[in-house]
């Protein structure tokens, strides 16, 4: 149970795994989080799921998230995977995917896919990279049902933009089109922060809770949630963006860890090495305003085979 001792944290990621392991780490708790269920599965070599459950308002305070499932898949070196390796990352998220869309809707009932993001933003580009390799079916079921099989679900797609380039809130945009076509589920895909650099565009977040848009990098925006928009939202999001001080932090760690292999013990090295020193890295860089948002130079490459993962995993699930 959760104690006034207990320390809230400023996560500053998107990740519900990543919260979790960080409030564990923050409050020196070794079992479960009250309120949290999570579960692991390795699928091979390179792919890893994590399944984490808020089933109640403790969990909710503990790692700032709403109630529900969210599935976490790493995939360890994303630009170097085979074909074949790249097929069952696919895979993967396509049936963690499909299990969650039938927790919702029935078997052929309409899917609206929403990539969120600026196309001339590279970190930010995943959302509209993702749209242009959805399957989409709607347009073909209405006009011409003779070239499709008949057991195919209604499949539309958007990428509605940002608002410093439309001047719209993408939930007004979106919350249009759902009032017009009226889908039965929304799957909304984003490029989210992170706390690690192992984490850029190395790990895919399912979630059946919708998504705030921008709260990683705090730019929040408004929610997309079965709340607001009368359907049930399904969010994919992949980190793409890290702050300086999560930089500095983890390079502190492999610093310190070069450190400890030469000097073999030493306490105040590994006192430093146990604790979490991105809020202290943090309020040393702000004044100076050098806590920059961050992406690695290769993420052109990234985010293009991270794309075409997620757009492949949606259309297997769909």
């Amino acid at each position: 149970m959760n104690s006034d001792s207990e320390k809230n944290y400023n996560f500053r990621t998107d990740l519900a795994d990543e919260r979790r392991d960080l409030y564990r780490k923050a409050n020196h708790i070794e079992n479960e989080v009250e309120g949290i269920e999570a579960e692991e599965e390795q699928i091979d070599e390179k792919i890893k799921v994590t399944r984490v459950k808020i089933t109640n308002e403790q969990g909710e305070r503990a790692i700032g998230k709403v109630r529900g499932s969210y599935i976490t898949i790493d995939i360890k070196k994303i630009n170097l995977l085979t074909e074949e390796e790249q097929e069952k990352a696919c895979s993967t998220l396509a049936n963690e995917l499909k299990r969650l869309v039938g927790e919702k809707i029935q078997f052929k009932e309409d899917v609206l896919v929403v990539g969120l993001g600026n196309e001339e933003v590279t970190p930010d580009a995943l959302g509209p990279n993702v749209i242009k390799e959805v399957e989409v079916t709607r347009h073909i079921i209405n006009y011409l049902p003779q070239y499709i099989d008949e057991n195919a679900r209604p499949v539309s797609a958007i990428a509605p933009g940002v608002l410093g380039t439309t001047g719209i809130e993408t939930l007004e945009i979106i919350k249009g089109v759902v009032e017009h076509t009226k889908p039965k589920l929304l799957i909304v895909i984003d490029a989210l922060a992170s706390r690690s650099m192992e984490r850029i565009s190395s790990t895919i977040q399912i979630s059946n809770t919708g998504i705030v848009p921008g709260a990683g990098v705090g730019n929040t925006r408004k929610e997309l949630t079965e709340a607001t928009l009368g359907i049930p939202v399904i969010a994919i999001g992949i980190p793409t963006v890290v702050e300086t001080a999560v930089v500095v932090n983890d390079a502190l760690d492999i610093f310190i860890e070069k450190l400890q292999q030469e000097a073999k013990s030493n306490d105040y090295l590994n006192r430093l090495k146990a604790e979490d020193n991105y809020e202290q890295i943090k309020e040393a860089l702000l004044p100076k305003e050098f806590n920059f948002i961050v992406t690695p130079k290769e993420i052109d490459e990234l985010i293009l085979n991270m794309s075409s993962v997620v757009a492949k995993g949606i259309n297997m699930s769909l």
